[in-house]
């Protein structure tokens, strides 16, 4: 299950490691075997880049605006 947050500075990225700064946004997951899962598995943390790399993250256009989203189009 994903789930789009806003740290309090406390919050590492699985993948670069580095700690996401207060009030940027992240990416929790939950994955098992490096897959994601609806139930279960192990919460991880992604920063918006490695999201964006990983195409967990991505922009779309709406009413003349670029929008940062973690959920699929059809998640909407």
């Amino acid at each position: 299950m994903r789930r789009g947050n806003i740290s309090l500075g406390d919050i590492q990225c699985k993948e670069c490691m580095k700690t996401v700064p207060h009030s940027e946004r992240y990416l929790a997951i939950d994955e098992e075997d490096g897959v994601e899962v609806e139930e279960g598995g192990t919460t991880v943390y992604y920063c918006v880049e490695c999201a964006l790399k990983k195409g967990l993250a991505y922009y779309k256009e709406e009413k003349d605006e670029r929008i940062l989203t973690f959920f699929p189009d059809s998640e909407i």
